[in-house]
């Protein structure tokens, strides 16, 4: 049975539950995440091409582009995200999100930036005694 202390409790979670929405923050969420897989991204692709995993043979390249354009398309989503977002910082409409997303998008871009350069120095290397293969 339904006591009045439950009943009470229930209105005013209802009541708290009211003024959150979560539609306000969906692109501003999106963003944030495809940018954190930028992140991760670039972060694996530098770490491969520094030669500091053990799986695989390649060098890094293709994880640094992807994190490179994955990084661009979550700098965009948040662009798009800030521009359709009513009022400032603190309204709940995703605006604090967006521009973290911003921040990590670059991140993530300049992680696959890095990457690639160093993938590009490690399949130039050249043997100790200076023979080819």
């Amino acid at each position: 049975m339904n006591s009045p202390e439950a009943l009470t409790m229930s209105i005013q979670l209802m009541t708290a539950a009211e003024g959150y929405s979560v539609q306000g923050r969906g692109p501003s969420i999106a963003a944030d995440l495809v940018a954190l897989a930028s992140v991760a991204i670039g972060a694996r692709a530098l770490a491969r091409a520094k030669g500091r995993t053990a799986t695989g043979t390649g060098s890094g390249r293709t994880g640094a582009v992807v994190a490179m354009a994955v990084g661009l398309i979550g700098m965009i989503l948040a662009g798009v995200a800030l521009a359709i977002a009513d009022g400032g910082p603190g309204t709940g409409n995703g605006v604090v999100g967006s521009a973290f997303a911003l921040v990590l998008g670059l991140f993530g871009m300049v992680l696959g930036v890095w990457a690639r350069g160093r993938a590009r120095t490690r399949s130039r290397r050249v043997p100790a005694d200076g023979l080819p293969g």
